[in-house]
Protein backbone atom coordinates (compact mmCIF):
# COMPACT_ATOMS: atom_id res chain seq x y z
CA UNK A 1 0.00 0.00 0.00
CA UNK A 2 1.55 3.29 -0.77
CA UNK A 3 2.00 6.41 1.47
CA UNK A 4 -0.74 7.81 -0.32
CA UNK A 5 -3.26 5.43 0.89
CA UNK A 6 -2.09 5.47 4.25
CA UNK A 7 -2.97 8.72 4.35
CA UNK A 8 -5.80 8.73 3.07
CA UNK A 9 -7.25 5.30 5.11
CA UNK A 10 -6.03 7.56 8.31
CA UNK A 11 -7.96 10.40 7.42
CA UNK A 12 -11.07 8.42 7.15
CA UNK A 13 -10.33 6.70 10.49
CA UNK A 14 -10.02 10.32 12.01
CA UNK A 15 -13.60 11.52 10.47
CA UNK A 16 -15.00 8.36 11.20
CA UNK A 17 -13.82 8.93 15.24
CA UNK A 18 -15.40 12.66 15.45
CA UNK A 19 -18.59 11.34 13.16
CA UNK A 20 -19.23 8.34 15.96
CA UNK A 21 -18.51 11.05 18.67
CA UNK A 22 -21.16 13.35 17.44
CA UNK A 23 -23.47 10.93 17.26
CA UNK A 24 -22.67 9.37 20.47
CA UNK A 25 -23.98 13.22 21.99
CA UNK A 26 -26.72 13.50 20.12
CA UNK A 27 -28.18 9.92 21.42
CA UNK A 28 -26.88 10.52 25.07
CA UNK A 29 -24.14 8.37 24.83
CA UNK A 30 -20.35 8.34 26.67
CA UNK A 31 -17.94 8.64 23.49
CA UNK A 32 -14.70 9.58 25.34
CA UNK A 33 -13.21 8.32 28.70
CA UNK A 34 -12.74 11.79 30.17
CA UNK A 35 -15.98 14.32 30.96
CA UNK A 36 -16.80 17.46 31.84
CA UNK A 37 -19.52 17.01 34.49
CA UNK A 38 -21.97 19.61 36.15
CA UNK A 39 -25.24 19.32 38.38
CA UNK A 40 -28.90 20.38 37.83
CA UNK A 41 -31.18 20.34 41.04
CA UNK A 42 -34.14 22.51 39.10
CA UNK A 43 -34.62 25.17 35.87
CA UNK A 44 -33.65 27.92 37.93
CA UNK A 45 -29.61 26.98 37.24
CA UNK A 46 -30.40 26.09 33.27
CA UNK A 47 -29.48 28.74 31.34
CA UNK A 48 -26.06 28.55 33.65
CA UNK A 49 -25.46 25.08 32.48
CA UNK A 50 -26.12 26.44 28.63
CA UNK A 51 -24.18 29.24 29.07
CA UNK A 52 -21.02 26.72 30.78
CA UNK A 53 -21.24 24.17 28.06
CA UNK A 54 -21.21 26.80 25.27
CA UNK A 55 -17.98 28.13 27.13
CA UNK A 56 -16.32 24.77 27.22
CA UNK A 57 -17.17 23.92 23.06
CA UNK A 58 -15.85 27.33 22.34
CA UNK A 59 -12.57 26.40 23.98
CA UNK A 60 -12.52 23.44 21.40
CA UNK A 61 -13.25 20.06 23.72
CA UNK A 62 -14.73 17.37 22.22
CA UNK A 63 -15.09 15.56 25.51
CA UNK A 64 -18.28 14.59 27.16
CA UNK A 65 -20.22 17.33 28.67
CA UNK A 66 -22.44 15.17 31.79
CA UNK A 67 -24.97 17.06 33.05
CA UNK A 68 -26.65 15.20 36.07
CA UNK A 69 -30.28 16.24 36.86
CA UNK A 70 -32.36 15.65 39.83
CA UNK A 71 -36.07 15.14 39.67
CA UNK A 72 -36.65 18.96 39.93
CA UNK A 73 -35.64 19.32 36.22
CA UNK A 74 -38.44 19.59 33.52
CA UNK A 75 -38.40 17.73 30.76
CA UNK A 76 -37.83 21.38 28.52
CA UNK A 77 -35.04 21.25 30.24
CA UNK A 78 -33.70 17.87 29.64
CA UNK A 79 -34.52 18.21 25.80
CA UNK A 80 -32.63 21.53 25.44
CA UNK A 81 -29.54 20.48 27.19
CA UNK A 82 -29.68 17.46 24.99
CA UNK A 83 -29.73 19.70 22.37
CA UNK A 84 -27.26 21.60 23.16
CA UNK A 85 -24.82 18.59 23.33
CA UNK A 86 -24.99 17.31 27.20
CA UNK A 87 -25.36 13.75 27.75
CA UNK A 88 -28.36 14.06 30.47
CA UNK A 89 -28.08 11.61 33.51
CA UNK A 90 -31.16 11.61 35.89
CA UNK A 91 -30.11 11.07 39.24
CA UNK A 92 -32.04 10.82 43.26
CA UNK A 93 -31.02 13.20 45.61
CA UNK A 94 -29.07 12.25 48.41
CA UNK A 95 -30.17 13.99 51.98
CA UNK A 96 -28.50 16.87 53.85
CA UNK A 97 -27.52 14.83 57.12
CA UNK A 98 -26.86 18.41 58.84
CA UNK A 99 -30.22 19.84 60.82
CA UNK A 100 -28.37 23.15 60.68
CA UNK A 101 -28.09 24.72 57.63
CA UNK A 102 -29.84 26.99 54.70
CA UNK A 103 -32.44 25.51 53.15
CA UNK A 104 -31.17 25.61 49.84
CA UNK A 105 -28.44 22.84 50.91
CA UNK A 106 -30.89 19.89 51.53
CA UNK A 107 -29.72 18.05 47.95
CA UNK A 108 -26.37 18.94 47.79
CA UNK A 109 -24.75 16.39 49.33
CA UNK A 110 -25.82 14.69 45.71
CA UNK A 111 -22.93 16.20 44.16
CA UNK A 112 -20.42 13.50 45.93
CA UNK A 113 -22.14 11.00 43.08
CA UNK A 114 -19.58 12.47 40.95
CA UNK A 115 -16.64 10.14 42.52
CA UNK A 116 -19.13 7.53 41.90
CA UNK A 117 -18.79 7.53 37.84
CA UNK A 118 -16.66 4.97 37.04
CA UNK A 119 -17.79 4.80 33.36
CA UNK A 120 -15.11 7.63 33.62
CA UNK A 121 -11.88 7.28 34.33
CA UNK A 122 -11.38 11.13 35.31
CA UNK A 123 -13.74 13.94 35.69
CA UNK A 124 -13.47 18.18 35.76
CA UNK A 125 -16.90 18.99 37.74
CA UNK A 126 -17.89 22.90 37.02
CA UNK A 127 -20.74 24.33 39.05
CA UNK A 128 -23.40 26.12 37.13
CA UNK A 129 -22.11 29.24 38.13
CA UNK A 130 -19.00 28.69 36.47
CA UNK A 131 -17.98 29.78 32.83
CA UNK A 132 -14.76 28.58 30.70
CA UNK A 133 -12.66 31.34 29.44
CA UNK A 134 -9.87 29.57 28.18
CA UNK A 135 -8.99 25.91 27.47
CA UNK A 136 -8.77 23.50 30.51
CA UNK A 137 -7.75 20.28 28.93
CA UNK A 138 -4.94 20.21 30.86
CA UNK A 139 -7.12 19.71 34.41
CA UNK A 140 -7.05 16.13 33.11
CA UNK A 141 -3.57 15.74 33.79
CA UNK A 142 -4.35 16.25 37.69
CA UNK A 143 -4.08 13.00 40.24
CA UNK A 144 -6.68 11.51 42.07
CA UNK A 145 -8.26 14.69 43.60
CA UNK A 146 -7.95 18.70 43.23
CA UNK A 147 -9.43 21.66 44.30
CA UNK A 148 -8.97 25.19 44.89
CA UNK A 149 -8.31 27.16 48.38
CA UNK A 150 -10.16 29.99 49.21
CA UNK A 151 -11.73 31.04 52.61
CA UNK A 152 -8.02 30.93 54.28
CA UNK A 153 -7.30 26.64 54.11
CA UNK A 154 -11.01 25.58 53.17
CA UNK A 155 -11.40 24.26 49.49
CA UNK A 156 -13.87 25.30 46.97
CA UNK A 157 -15.73 22.15 45.28
CA UNK A 158 -17.40 24.16 42.72
CA UNK A 159 -13.92 23.41 40.82
CA UNK A 160 -12.69 19.86 41.07
CA UNK A 161 -10.82 17.41 39.43
CA UNK A 162 -12.14 13.77 40.47
CA UNK A 163 -10.59 10.27 39.78
CA UNK A 164 -13.97 8.40 40.32
CA UNK A 165 -14.15 5.21 42.52
CA UNK A 166 -16.09 3.29 44.06
CA UNK A 167 -14.06 2.36 46.75
CA UNK A 168 -13.96 6.56 47.39
CA UNK A 169 -17.64 7.12 47.17
CA UNK A 170 -18.54 4.20 49.92
CA UNK A 171 -16.34 5.51 52.49
CA UNK A 172 -17.92 8.75 51.75
CA UNK A 173 -20.95 7.46 52.15
CA UNK A 174 -19.86 6.02 55.67
CA UNK A 175 -18.91 8.66 56.96
CA UNK A 176 -21.60 11.43 55.72
CA UNK A 177 -22.86 11.17 59.29
CA UNK A 178 -20.18 11.22 60.78
CA UNK A 179 -17.64 13.83 59.57
CA UNK A 180 -18.84 17.47 60.70
CA UNK A 181 -19.89 20.34 57.77
CA UNK A 182 -18.70 23.97 58.76
CA UNK A 183 -21.33 25.30 55.53
CA UNK A 184 -23.77 22.41 56.36
CA UNK A 185 -23.11 21.34 53.23
CA UNK A 186 -20.77 19.45 50.54
CA UNK A 187 -18.29 21.67 50.35
CA UNK A 188 -17.65 21.57 54.44
CA UNK A 189 -17.80 17.70 54.08
CA UNK A 190 -14.69 17.56 51.76
CA UNK A 191 -13.08 19.85 53.85
CA UNK A 192 -13.31 17.55 56.63
CA UNK A 193 -12.98 14.63 54.51
CA UNK A 194 -9.58 15.53 52.69
CA UNK A 195 -7.65 16.16 55.74
CA UNK A 196 -4.65 18.29 55.54
CA UNK A 197 -5.44 19.43 51.59
CA UNK A 198 -3.87 22.96 52.31
CA UNK A 199 -0.96 20.94 52.35
CA UNK A 200 -1.28 19.80 49.52
CA UNK A 201 0.98 20.21 46.79
CA UNK A 202 0.16 22.77 43.67
CA UNK A 203 -1.11 21.77 40.80
CA UNK A 204 1.79 22.11 37.67
CA UNK A 205 0.66 21.28 34.33
CA UNK A 206 3.29 22.15 32.45
CA UNK A 207 5.53 19.80 33.62
CA UNK A 208 7.60 17.31 31.27
CA UNK A 209 5.25 14.71 30.52
CA UNK A 210 8.15 11.84 31.97
CA UNK A 211 8.17 13.35 35.47
CA UNK A 212 4.79 13.04 35.78
CA UNK A 213 4.62 9.40 35.06
CA UNK A 214 7.59 8.66 36.94
CA UNK A 215 6.23 10.39 40.17
CA UNK A 216 3.18 8.30 42.01
CA UNK A 217 -0.14 9.62 41.34
CA UNK A 218 -0.61 12.17 44.42
CA UNK A 219 -3.69 11.85 46.26
CA UNK A 220 -4.67 15.72 46.66
CA UNK A 221 -3.48 18.62 44.26
CA UNK A 222 -4.41 22.23 45.08
CA UNK A 223 -5.39 24.01 41.36
CA UNK A 224 -4.15 27.58 40.95
CA UNK A 225 -6.77 30.55 41.15
CA UNK A 226 -6.68 30.50 37.63
CA UNK A 227 -8.64 27.90 37.29
CA UNK A 228 -11.69 29.09 40.24
CA UNK A 229 -11.46 32.83 39.81
CA UNK A 230 -13.57 33.72 42.53
CA UNK A 231 -16.08 37.17 41.46
CA UNK A 232 -16.04 38.19 45.26
CA UNK A 233 -12.27 38.36 45.35
CA UNK A 234 -12.74 40.59 42.03
CA UNK A 235 -14.94 43.28 44.11
CA UNK A 236 -12.35 43.53 46.73
CA UNK A 237 -10.12 45.93 44.74
CA UNK A 238 -12.47 45.97 41.29
CA UNK A 239 -9.21 43.98 39.57
CA UNK A 240 -8.14 40.59 39.11
CA UNK A 241 -5.65 39.36 42.04
CA UNK A 242 -4.38 37.53 38.72
CA UNK A 243 -3.26 38.05 35.40
CA UNK A 244 -6.72 38.74 33.78
CA UNK A 245 -5.66 37.41 30.63
CA UNK A 246 -4.39 34.27 31.76
CA UNK A 247 -7.98 33.51 33.83
CA UNK A 248 -8.84 30.06 32.74
CA UNK A 249 -12.59 29.72 34.89
CA UNK A 250 -14.67 32.95 36.77
CA UNK A 251 -17.06 31.15 39.67
CA UNK A 252 -20.06 33.77 40.12
CA UNK A 253 -19.88 32.75 43.95
CA UNK A 254 -21.81 36.10 45.12
CA UNK A 255 -25.06 34.44 46.53
CA UNK A 256 -27.66 36.25 44.93
CA UNK A 257 -26.30 37.85 42.29
CA UNK A 258 -25.68 35.15 39.57
CA UNK A 259 -24.78 36.01 36.07
CA UNK A 260 -28.05 34.99 34.73
CA UNK A 261 -30.21 37.74 36.61
CA UNK A 262 -30.16 40.60 34.52
CA UNK A 263 -29.22 43.25 37.32
CA UNK A 264 -26.26 42.22 38.22
CA UNK A 265 -25.09 43.00 34.33
CA UNK A 266 -25.07 46.35 35.53
CA UNK A 267 -23.09 46.00 39.21
CA UNK A 268 -20.32 43.80 38.38
CA UNK A 269 -18.26 43.70 35.51
CA UNK A 270 -16.97 40.05 35.26
CA UNK A 271 -20.70 39.07 34.26
CA UNK A 272 -19.98 40.72 30.54
CA UNK A 273 -18.06 37.71 29.61
CA UNK A 274 -20.79 35.50 30.79
CA UNK A 275 -23.11 37.81 28.80
CA UNK A 276 -21.14 37.77 25.70
CA UNK A 277 -21.39 33.68 25.64
CA UNK A 278 -25.13 34.00 26.40
CA UNK A 279 -25.86 35.79 23.22
CA UNK A 280 -23.97 33.34 21.34
CA UNK A 281 -26.18 30.22 22.28
CA UNK A 282 -27.89 29.09 18.97
CA UNK A 283 -31.63 28.43 18.55
CA UNK A 284 -31.15 24.52 20.05
CA UNK A 285 -34.89 24.71 20.71
CA UNK A 286 -37.59 26.94 19.05
CA UNK A 287 -37.37 30.18 21.27
CA UNK A 288 -34.55 29.51 22.91
CA UNK A 289 -31.45 31.71 20.73
CA UNK A 290 -29.69 33.42 22.52
CA UNK A 291 -30.38 32.26 26.15
CA UNK A 292 -33.83 33.52 25.54
CA UNK A 293 -36.99 31.42 27.25
CA UNK A 294 -39.95 30.62 25.36
CA UNK A 295 -42.11 31.29 28.32
CA UNK A 296 -40.86 34.30 29.04
CA UNK A 297 -41.34 36.13 25.44
CA UNK A 298 -45.12 36.67 25.78
CA UNK A 299 -44.84 38.05 29.33
CA UNK A 300 -42.06 40.55 27.93
CA UNK A 301 -44.39 42.15 25.77
CA UNK A 302 -47.26 42.10 28.00
CA UNK A 303 -45.16 44.01 30.90
CA UNK A 304 -43.74 46.50 27.88
CA UNK A 305 -47.14 47.57 26.57
CA UNK A 306 -49.28 47.20 30.02
CA UNK A 307 -47.64 50.31 31.20
CA UNK A 308 -47.55 52.35 28.24
CA UNK A 309 -51.27 51.75 28.19
CA UNK A 310 -51.84 53.17 31.37
CA UNK A 311 -50.57 56.15 30.78
CA UNK A 312 -51.88 56.57 27.51
CA UNK A 313 -55.33 55.78 29.37
CA UNK A 314 -54.69 58.59 32.35
CA UNK A 315 -53.60 60.95 29.81
CA UNK A 316 -56.48 60.53 27.82
CA UNK A 317 -58.65 61.46 30.76
CA UNK A 318 -57.02 64.23 31.74
CA UNK A 319 -57.20 65.39 28.00
CA UNK A 320 -61.19 65.18 27.96
CA UNK A 321 -61.65 67.75 30.80
CA UNK A 322 -60.01 70.79 28.20
CA UNK A 323 -61.78 71.19 25.21
CA UNK A 324 -58.76 70.80 23.10
CA UNK A 325 -55.46 70.43 23.39
CA UNK A 326 -54.56 73.14 21.04
CA UNK A 327 -56.67 74.98 22.88
CA UNK A 328 -54.54 74.52 25.96
CA UNK A 329 -51.35 74.49 24.48
CA UNK A 330 -52.32 78.19 23.35
CA UNK A 331 -53.12 79.27 27.16
CA UNK A 332 -49.51 78.26 28.05
CA UNK A 333 -48.29 80.21 25.48
CA UNK A 334 -50.11 83.17 26.52
CA UNK A 335 -49.60 83.14 30.03
CA UNK A 336 -45.60 83.16 28.99
CA UNK A 337 -46.15 85.44 26.65
CA UNK A 338 -48.40 87.83 28.90
CA UNK A 339 -47.07 88.48 32.58
CA UNK A 340 -50.46 90.10 33.11
CA UNK A 341 -52.74 86.56 33.16
CA UNK A 342 -50.49 85.82 36.11
CA UNK A 343 -50.31 88.83 37.70
CA UNK A 344 -53.79 89.18 38.13
CA UNK A 345 -54.16 85.51 39.00
CA UNK A 346 -51.55 86.20 42.06
CA UNK A 347 -53.73 88.95 43.60
CA UNK A 348 -56.72 87.11 42.92
CA UNK A 349 -55.21 84.40 44.73
CA UNK A 350 -53.94 87.19 47.84
CA UNK A 351 -57.22 88.14 48.07
CA UNK A 352 -59.17 85.08 48.24
CA UNK A 353 -56.07 83.93 51.04
CA UNK A 354 -57.10 87.04 52.78
CA UNK A 355 -60.72 86.17 53.16
CA UNK A 356 -60.36 82.70 53.94
CA UNK A 357 -57.53 83.27 56.47
CA UNK A 358 -59.83 82.68 58.93
CA UNK A 359 -61.31 79.46 57.14
CA UNK A 360 -59.90 77.55 54.68
CA UNK A 361 -56.44 78.18 56.73
CA UNK A 362 -57.41 76.83 59.80
CA UNK A 363 -58.95 73.68 58.05
CA UNK A 364 -55.20 72.39 56.43
CA UNK A 365 -53.95 69.69 58.82
CA UNK A 366 -50.51 70.98 60.10
CA UNK A 367 -49.30 67.23 59.74
CA UNK A 368 -49.95 67.75 55.58
CA UNK A 369 -46.81 68.14 54.45
CA UNK A 370 -44.84 65.30 56.47
CA UNK A 371 -47.82 62.87 55.06
CA UNK A 372 -47.15 64.49 51.76
CA UNK A 373 -43.15 63.29 52.06
CA UNK A 374 -43.94 59.64 53.35
CA UNK A 375 -46.52 58.66 51.07
CA UNK A 376 -43.91 60.17 48.56
CA UNK A 377 -40.96 57.41 49.68
CA UNK A 378 -43.93 54.73 50.30
CA UNK A 379 -44.77 54.89 46.69
CA UNK A 380 -41.19 55.03 45.77
CA UNK A 381 -40.72 51.74 47.71
CA UNK A 382 -43.90 50.09 46.63
CA UNK A 383 -42.97 51.20 42.95
CA UNK A 384 -39.52 49.45 42.89
CA UNK A 385 -40.45 45.92 44.39
CA UNK A 386 -43.43 45.66 42.93
CA UNK A 387 -40.92 45.88 39.28
CA UNK A 388 -38.48 43.46 40.75
CA UNK A 389 -40.93 40.94 41.30
CA UNK A 390 -42.79 41.10 38.33
CA UNK A 391 -39.92 41.41 35.47
CA UNK A 392 -38.15 38.18 34.70
CA UNK A 393 -35.17 37.42 36.04
CA UNK A 394 -33.39 35.96 33.14
CA UNK A 395 -33.94 38.47 30.62
CA UNK A 396 -31.57 40.60 28.93
CA UNK A 397 -29.97 43.45 30.77
CA UNK A 398 -31.31 46.13 28.65
CA UNK A 399 -34.36 44.18 28.31
CA UNK A 400 -35.11 44.23 31.97
CA UNK A 401 -33.30 47.64 33.08
CA UNK A 402 -35.85 48.78 30.53
CA UNK A 403 -38.98 47.12 32.30
CA UNK A 404 -37.46 48.00 35.72
CA UNK A 405 -37.56 51.42 34.85
CA UNK A 406 -40.63 51.60 32.82
CA UNK A 407 -42.80 49.91 35.73
CA UNK A 408 -41.24 51.78 38.35
CA UNK A 409 -41.79 55.33 36.38
CA UNK A 410 -45.31 54.08 35.87
CA UNK A 411 -46.37 52.33 39.43
CA UNK A 412 -45.07 55.84 41.01
CA UNK A 413 -46.90 58.44 38.97
CA UNK A 414 -50.43 56.21 39.41
CA UNK A 415 -49.55 56.09 43.26
CA UNK A 416 -48.55 59.53 43.90
CA UNK A 417 -49.96 60.96 41.06
CA UNK A 418 -53.59 59.07 42.70
CA UNK A 419 -52.30 60.81 46.58
CA UNK A 420 -52.40 64.35 45.02
CA UNK A 421 -55.19 64.14 43.06
CA UNK A 422 -57.23 63.18 46.44
CA UNK A 423 -55.79 66.06 48.53
CA UNK A 424 -56.82 68.45 45.52
CA UNK A 425 -60.41 66.94 45.70
CA UNK A 426 -60.54 67.32 49.21
CA UNK A 427 -58.88 70.68 49.47
CA UNK A 428 -61.14 71.92 46.72
CA UNK A 429 -64.35 70.76 48.86
CA UNK A 430 -62.71 71.88 52.25
CA UNK A 431 -62.65 75.33 50.10
CA UNK A 432 -65.88 75.63 48.84
CA UNK A 433 -67.85 75.12 52.12
CA UNK A 434 -65.43 77.53 53.98
CA UNK A 435 -65.62 80.54 50.80
CA UNK A 436 -69.36 79.90 49.58
CA UNK A 437 -70.50 82.48 51.79
CA UNK A 438 -67.74 85.08 51.23
CA UNK A 439 -67.76 84.11 47.18
CA UNK A 440 -71.81 84.95 47.00
CA UNK A 441 -71.13 88.30 48.86
CA UNK A 442 -68.40 89.51 47.02
CA UNK A 443 -68.38 88.49 43.60
CA UNK A 444 -71.78 89.23 41.31
CA UNK A 445 -73.63 85.80 39.56
CA UNK A 446 -72.14 87.10 36.46
CA UNK A 447 -68.73 86.81 37.72
CA UNK A 448 -68.71 83.49 39.60
CA UNK A 449 -68.69 80.99 36.42
CA UNK A 450 -65.59 83.34 35.35
CA UNK A 451 -63.73 82.86 38.62
CA UNK A 452 -64.31 78.94 38.87
CA UNK A 453 -63.43 78.75 35.66
CA UNK A 454 -60.12 80.18 36.58
CA UNK A 455 -59.64 77.94 39.77
CA UNK A 456 -60.07 74.92 37.07
CA UNK A 457 -57.81 76.27 34.55
CA UNK A 458 -55.64 76.82 37.53
CA UNK A 459 -55.71 73.00 38.58
CA UNK A 460 -55.39 71.77 34.61
CA UNK A 461 -52.15 73.98 34.67
CA UNK A 462 -50.80 72.33 37.76
CA UNK A 463 -51.37 68.83 36.00
CA UNK A 464 -50.08 69.38 32.83
CA UNK A 465 -46.72 70.91 34.93
CA UNK A 466 -46.87 67.43 37.21
CA UNK A 467 -46.69 65.26 34.05
CA UNK A 468 -43.94 67.30 32.20
CA UNK A 469 -42.24 67.05 35.58
CA UNK A 470 -42.59 63.39 35.67
CA UNK A 471 -41.60 63.47 32.08
CA UNK A 472 -38.46 64.68 32.86
CA UNK A 473 -37.72 63.09 35.74
CA UNK A 474 -37.93 60.04 33.52
CA UNK A 475 -35.49 60.91 30.96
CA UNK A 476 -32.93 62.68 33.18
CA UNK A 477 -32.93 60.14 35.41
CA UNK A 478 -31.30 57.27 33.95
CA UNK A 479 -29.36 59.73 32.13
CA UNK A 480 -27.61 60.33 34.79
CA UNK A 481 -25.00 57.23 34.93
CA UNK A 482 -24.15 57.44 31.56
CA UNK A 483 -23.34 61.56 32.21
CA UNK A 484 -21.50 60.93 34.56
CA UNK A 485 -19.52 58.07 33.19
CA UNK A 486 -20.72 55.54 35.47
CA UNK A 487 -21.55 52.08 33.47
CA UNK A 488 -21.64 49.84 36.72
CA UNK A 489 -22.02 50.19 40.37
CA UNK A 490 -19.12 48.53 41.60
CA UNK A 491 -16.52 50.17 38.62
CA UNK A 492 -15.87 53.32 40.43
Amino acid sequence: MSPTSYWRLGFAVMILHALLNRTAVVCGRQSTEEAYVTLLYGDEFLLGVRVLGKSIRDTGSTKDMVALVSDGVSDFAKKLLQADGWIVVPISLLENPNHVRPKRFWGVYTKLKIFNMTNYKKVVYLDADTIVVKSVEDLFKCGKFCANLKHSERLNSGVMVVEPSQAVFNDMMSKVNLLPSYTGGDQGFLNSYYTGFANAHLFEPDLPQQWLHSRPIPEMERLSTLYNADVGLYMLANKWMVDEKELRVIHYTLGPLKPWDWWTSWLLKPVDVWQNVREQLEESLPGTGGGKNPNDNLLVKILFLLPLSSLMFCYYRSLLQISSLGNHIRQLCNKIRFRGALAYSAVTANSNQQQLSNGAQSKVPVFLGGLSIFVCFVAAIVSLVLALTIVPRQVMPWTGLFLMYEWTFTTFFLLFGGYLRLIYQWGRMKANQVGSVSAHNEFSDKDSPKEHQRQVSSCDNATCYYGLGMAFLAIAAPSLPCLLGITALFLR
